[in-house]
């Protein structure tokens, strides 16, 4: 792996971290502000805890570095709850500001996924004895 491509893979995951820990702090603490969007959004406040506690538990399994086919669900995990929250957006026509830090973290996430070293990657052997 290029010394650029790590100084990318660190730099999104890092910043990709910090967003998911923050909000899922912000989630777990039911801060009102969060509390009022997910109310605006149409879910039920107690799913905060559950986005809360996985974004936070996420975290962790990029970062170990061990864990492979953990972090796999991770990413996938902060795909969809990212990718869902900009749906939910623009389905009730919120502005592009409620929309940019959902694209924010779904962008930080494929950098860190795409740009991640080999051995933080799923073996194809592994992936082709699931199938």
């Amino acid at each position: 792996m290029s010394k650029r491509n790590k100084i990318i893979y660190w730099v999104a995951t890092l910043w990709l971290s910090l967003g998911m820990v923050s909000t899922g702090i912000v989630q777990i603490i039911k801060v009102k502000a969060e509390t009022d969007a997910f109310t605006h959004l149409g879910y039920p406040t107690y799913l905060m805890t559950i986005l809360g506690i996985w974004k936070l538990l996420g975290v962790v399994a990029v970062l170990v570095p061990r864990l492979p086919l953990l972090k796999e669900w991770a990413y996938a995990g902060f795909f969809f709850a990212m990718s869902g929250a900009i749906v939910s957006h623009i389905t009730l026509g919120d502005p592009v500001t409620q929309i940019l830090p959902s694209v924010l973290l779904l962008t930080l996430t494929i950098v860190s996924w795409y740009f991640r070293p080999a051995e933080r990657r799923v073996p194809v052997r592994t992936l082709q004895a699931a199938f």
